[in-house]
């Protein structure tokens, strides 16, 4: 992951201030909610960096070791295992690239990697070694990423994605979109970001004005896989999507030991709804190496799949889906 490197305090926004005073190290967090210090592995850090905010944090529950907000970001021993299977590039980002940061797997859309850095390192991420130096957008790589959504006219969307696009400035931002709103042939522009979630106070009144200061109408998909994860400042934040005409859609992750259950998964989509989201995906879990102990056997996804169908009306059962390497489309089961 990249470093962010925090502004001089006396030009820090609220949400920068938070994402710098996070959490970088397991035993604080720990410490935090009343838990063990050496619940945690120091290899598993070494591999993938650490970080949580603490707007995040203060959503589990103290003394609880199961919590299934704190198992999302807490690093285990499990991840040094070496399992078959479990690979660097789970979904074939690398064969999909075209250009450094633009990932051309789908028909008519386009994602951009805009960075590496995240407000949250999900143990569960299936770039966690993807090689961010190498191939996220620079502002020289940048223009090559124009060009070449100038020169394909069958592309009509454009992803920003990363890391998470939403850490980038809100100049940066809009500086962006404004040029990605300059090529005729974009029709919409998509937005993943795990920030609305773990660091609601990112939509503040800049970011409404970049999102939104253009012709797009665009698409914020965010990442809750628990319905704990949703908090009234995060209603809050939602809310101010939706009053500037964003849609918001939710893309959940299924994971032993977090939302392997049905109640819990029903629990989390009319936990969405009731806070402005709509459900969309739930991924079955790419299979980067060293997320074995997250996995969901594809037959158990199914099963608890149909019981949401039979529990839920059709606009709230998210599609079952599987992201794999050199397909045209996401696999649904």
């Amino acid at each position: 992951m990249a470093a962010i490197i925090p502004q001089r305090a006396s030009r820090q926004p609220d949400w920068q201030r938070e994402l710098a005073e996070g959490f970088q190290r397991p035993g604080d967090l720990l410490r935090f909610l009343g838990l063990p210090t050496e619940q945690w592995d120091r290899r598993a850090t070494a591999a993938f960096p650490f970080r949580v905010p603490r707007a995040f944090a203060a959503r589990m529950r103290p003394g609880d070791p199961h919590d299934p907000l704190l198992l999302q970001v807490l690093p285990r021993s499990e991840e040094n295992r070496e399992t078959p299977g479990f690979v660097a590039d789970p979904v074939g980002d690398g064969s999909a690239e075209v250009a450094p940061g633009v990932l051309h797997k789908y028909h008519g859309r386009v994602l951009l990697i805009t960075t590496g850095a995240c407000a949250v390192h999900c143990r569960y991420c299936f770039r966690r070694q993807f090689p961010y130096p190498e191939r996220q957008l620079t502002a020289s790589r940048w223009h090559a990423a124009l060009e070449y959504l100038r020169q394909n006219p069958e592309i009509r969307e454009v992803i920003l994605s990363g890391g998470d696009p939403l850490v980038l400035s809100n100049a940066r931002l809009r500086r962006m979109i404004e040029e990605l709103a300059a090529i005729p042939h974009l029709h919409r522009l998509r937005i993943h970001s795990r920030l609305p979630i773990v660091l609601p106070s990112r939509i503040d009144d800049g970011l409404l004005t970049a999102l939104t200061s253009t012709r797009f109408s665009p698409v914020m998909v965010v990442h809750a896989n628990h319905g704990n994860e949703i908090d009234e400042a995060v209603v809050n934040a939602v809310a101010r999507l939706r009053e500037r005409r964003l849609t918001v859609l939710n893309q959940s992750t299924l994971l032993a030991g977090v939302n392997d259950r049905v109640e819990t998964l029903v629990t989390l989509q009319e936990t969405l709804f009731a806070a402005g989201i709509l459900p969309y995906y739930l991924h079955l879990l790419d299979r980067a190496r060293g997320t074995v102990h997250f996995e969901v056997a594809p037959a158990r996804a199914r099963e608890l799949h149909e019981q949401l169908r039979r529990r839920l009306p059709g606009y709230l059962v998210p599609r079952l889906a599987r992201d794999l390497p050199n397909t045209p489309y996401k696999i649904i089961l």
